[in-house]
């Protein structure tokens, strides 16, 4: 048995009768924020330092903000502001640091997060008992019974976490729970390559000769609409609730691509038996070999900071974990210049538009594919099983992504002979 956490997303079926309570813990999370911001901006104007999240707590106990939630979920509002501020000050943008969560006097709703021991699940009626915190009871017992539902194939057991949300129009939780799921056999020996980029978000190489591009359009399309719709939309004081509505939206997007992309290769791979899926690591790929942050210019540094890899990455091997499948992260060097047919590396055989045509052999093949299959013989050493220049490499078979339908195979001409 395989275990793991999973985290539902449910509807709040008694909306009106929490809506205000709820209300009143998000108000005091952005206030409890608001609070840990001055200390930090006191403490930073004092000797430039940022204040470690234990120093936060331990300062922040015994103030009046820190009493309106639940201990555990004040604690998790005061992480959630050290992990801003250690984000901002290690990264290499020139952004601000993160900024008092009001809107003239207006508190936006702060997401509230319950840990274990500030939650009672009750499986049978779907109702969460979640604490309050001290301030904001009426009474001794006072607690917020929140009453759900989630998607019919969802059982919802060991609760590890809640999380209020406020999606912009109304609340909803998101549940956390500990999840222990049968690992079946490896459905078999053959390894799948895969080579991860922006215009072709995935390109998988299979040892049968098989390969296939996902291309990131929906993407990049979503990022172009809902930005534009954040630019009238922002305030003095920072963002507006229009602003975060159309951020919230387009994560959302964003999550759902990514879930349906990994579920969908996995089950490839499993129909392909395959057992290990190398996928190329690129967790060093913002530094250079001195640890010094590369610069790929203004439209490929935009581009990277929104690449998010490794979370694809992650949702790709808790998935395959289902299957018995392994993912291997492996070393992408020179996977891109190499010449997956005579092995000639030279960075200027990838020509314009994606395409790969060796100086050495003449094979015209896609570029991203031509990586995808350098990363799978990283694993298998194995030579290629054909004249690949006039076969899948060069045609791979295009998958688009579908918000309704998912994941559909883009009609093409077949490549195989």
């Amino acid at each position: 048995m395989l275990e793991t956490t999973r985290t539902y997303v449910g509807k709040i079926t008694n909306h009106s009768q929490v809506k205000e309570d709820l209300d009143k813990c998000g108000f005091s999370a952005s206030k409890l924020w608001n609070v840990g911001r001055h200390y930090i901006q006191q403490r930073w104007d004092e000797d430039g330092e940022i204040p470690e999240e234990t120093e936060l707590k331990s300062e922040l106990k015994d103030h009046e903000r820190y009493k309106d939630l639940h201990s555990q979920s004040s604690q998790r509002v005061l992480e959630e502001l050290s992990e801003a501020f250690n984000g901002w000050y290690n990264s290499d943008d020139s952004n601000n640091p993160p900024g008092y969560r009001k809107r003239g006097d207006q508190h936006p709703r702060s997401t509230i997060t319950w840990k274990k021991s500030g939650i009672k699940h009750d499986d049978e009626y779907n109702r969460l008992r979640l604490s309050k915190g001290w301030n904001l009871k009426e009474t001794r017992d006072d607690y917020i019974l929140v009453e759900y539902e989630t998607r019919p194939d969802v059982e919802v057991e060991n609760v590890q976490q809640v999380r209020a949300v406020w999606d912009g129009d109304r609340w909803e939780v998101h549940i956390v729970c500990k999840k222990e799921i049968p690992v079946e056999e490896s459905p078999g020996e053959d390894v799948a390559g895969i080579d991860l980029g922006i215009k072709n978000y995935v390109a998988i190489a299979y040892e049968d000769g098989d390969t296939e591009l996902y291309p990131g359009n929906r993407l990049k399309q979503d990022k172009h609409y809902f930005t534009r719709e954040e630019y009238p939309t922002e305030g003095e004081d920072g963002p507006s609730e229009g602003a975060l509505h159309a951020r919230r939206k387009l994560s959302r997007r964003k999550d759902h691509f990514l879930h349906t992309l990994t579920r969908h290769i996995v089950e490839r791979c499993v129909e392909k038996c395959v057992g290990t899926i190398a996928v190329g690591d690129l967790s060093d790929i913002r530094e250079d070999e001195d640890g010094e942050s590369r610069n790929w210019g203004k439209s490929g540094n935009k581009k990277l900071h929104g690449w998010e890899f490794d979370r694809f990455t992650r949702l790709l091997e808790y998935k395959a974990e289902e299957y018995g499948v392994l993912v291997e992260r492996v070393d992408e060097e020179n996977t891109s210049k190499t010449c997956c047919v005579c092995g000639k590396i030279d960075g200027d055989n990838r020509v314009e538009r994606g395409l790969y045509v060796c100086s050495s052999c003449d094979t015209v093949m896609n570029a991203d594919v031509n990586g995808a299959v350098n990363i799978r013989r990283k694993i298998t050493q194995s030579p290629p099983m054909e004249d690949m220049s006039n076969g899948c490499l060069a045609q791979p078979e295009v998958y688009l992504f579908n918000a309704t339908a998912g994941i559909q195979p883009q009609e093409q001409v077949d490549c195989k002979p």
